[in-house]
């Protein structure tokens, strides 16, 4: 006889068909069918923050005599499991779902307690030895467990992005050196203004990056601080009184990061202030990249009708009916990954203030749009550090012409002629098209020496 397609599961709405070979249960199933949104699903960084969580919660359980042994160790090889990816495509509900997470969280419970149960020789479905609620989630709440796990994810998404952010820094900083000899024309308003060596221009790039990079640490350092514990209304009620402590003791040995209990548990689930910071400190490094990735542009436009002080590499071909065209495709690239983050960046902000009472239930709105900010921003800067940034040079000859010809460089002279007579140099230049030095020499202003000097 075949084997039948779907099993039938019982929660507390009654029973209901789930697929016969799924390992999530009819919590998961109803999930599914009530919320086909997006097609998207959890970022992996958020599935194996919760087999994380789930590991050390019951081990905590264990050690505490609140989850027999017997069960306690197949839940933490399952969920173990669950954090090193094995069971990624068992988490189907879409990311836009039940409010606060709870879909998700039972998603994790049921998957959890369906591969423990079958390491005990259980049927799928069965939760003979081992239930989503009274075993996995013992002592624990959505309302405790997946702002936890948010955070966790979060850091664990940032880890990537700090490296990328980091290097980026150090490559613009490299250009810094390579172009420091390099006299230009400085620009502000868009307009001609007083000249600048093209190395301090890119220094500047990287230390823009280095500051960015300061502050993600400093919010990432907020993220370590969790609500576990907490359960439904951060009373910790059902929760062993040393669980929390247990609990975040093997969180730490597990990922290697400093995980602390959050001074009050009522606040860590009442607000998500640390979420907010998060994405603020992804939106501000946005707003970085965006300016720089538009000044690359810039400097590179032409190459004939433009400022073409510098070269981008040649990736593709940028025109299909122009030939020969070459765009600055990865500064475009970063700039609408920017983009992104700035507008998710918004939705966080929503769903942060939107929390009621003692509990926020747009938590996964936060989720969706904080990972992936920081899961597209880490690809996008390394490789638009490795395949643009390293691979920039610099058109020397065009850079000293437009430096000769700014007329800004009369600002050198007002502490010797003063403001009003290297204005009106200035106007005799644009008029005449004389240049500045020619013109200064002409009137006598001041010696030779002086003039070569400062001009």
């Amino acid at each position: 006889m075949p084997r039948p397609a779907f099993r039938l599961e019982k929660d507390s709405l009654g029973t209901h068909p789930v697929p016969a070979r799924a390992y999530y249960g009819v919590q998961t199933q109803r999930a599914v069918e009530n919320f086909p949104i997006s097609g998207q699903h959890a970022r992996p960084s958020l599935i194996e923050a919760y087999g994380q969580l789930k590991a050390a919660a019951a081990r905590a359980n264990a050690e505490l005599k609140t989850l027999p042994t017997r069960l306690a160790r197949p839940i933490v090889r399952a969920a173990e499991e669950v954090a090193a990816h094995r069971w990624d495509a068992e988490f189907p509900v879409d990311v836009y779902q039940a409010g606060a997470g709870v879909s998700f969280h039972m998603n994790v419970n049921e998957v959890i307690a369906n591969r423990a149960g079958e390491l005990l020789g259980d049927r799928l479905g069965s939760y003979r030895h081992i239930h989503p609620n009274d075993h996995v989630n013992y002592g624990q709440s959505t309302n405790d467990t997946y702002p936890s796990a948010l955070r966790i994810a979060a850091v664990l998404e940032f880890e990537p992005l700090l490296a990328a952010v980091a290097e980026t820094a150090r490559t613009l900083r490299a250009k810094g050196r390579q172009f420091d000899r390099i006299l230009k024309a400085g620009r502000t308003h868009l307009q001609d203004a007083a000249p600048i060596r093209l190395g301090q221009e890119f220094h500047a790039y990287g230390i823009a990056l280095v500051q960015c990079h300061a502050e993600l640490r400093r919010a990432q350092d907020g993220l370590l601080e969790l609500g576990l514990g907490g359960s439904a209304v951060g009373t910790g009620l059902n929760t062993h009184p040393r669980f929390q402590a247990r609990a975040l003791l093997h969180l730490r040995r597990a990922t290697g990061h400093r995980w602390r209990a959050a001074p009050d548990l009522r606040a860590a689930m009442q607000s998500q202030h640390a979420i907010a910071v998060a994405s603020g400190a992804l939106r501000n490094l946005a707003l970085e990249l965006i300016r720089i990735s538009n000044d690359l542009r810039l400097l590179s436009s032409g190459p004939m009708t433009g400022l073409h002080e510098i070269d981008l590499p040649a990736l593709q071909p940028g025109s299909s009916i122009m030939p020969g065209k070459v765009n600055p495709v990865l500064p475009e690239m970063l700039a609408m990954v920017a983009f992104q983050v700035v507008g998710n960046d918004v939705a966080v902000a929503l769903a942060v203030q939107a929390g009621q009472l003692e509990l926020n239930v747009m938590m996964p709105a936060m989720a969706h749009a904080l990972l992936h900010s920081a899961a597209i921003l880490a690809p996008a800067l390394r490789l638009f550090s490795e395949r643009c940034v390293a691979g920039i040079t610099a058109n020397p000859e065009r850079c000293r012409h437009y430096a000769a010809a700014t007329l800004a460089q009369a600002a050198a002279l007002n502490p010797y002629i003063g403001y009003a007579r290297a204005a009106e140099l200035v106007k005799e230049s644009l008029a005449t098209g004389r240049p500045l030095l020619a013109l200064a020499r002409q009137h006598k202003l001041l010696p030779e020496a002086t003039l070569r000097r400062l001009l």
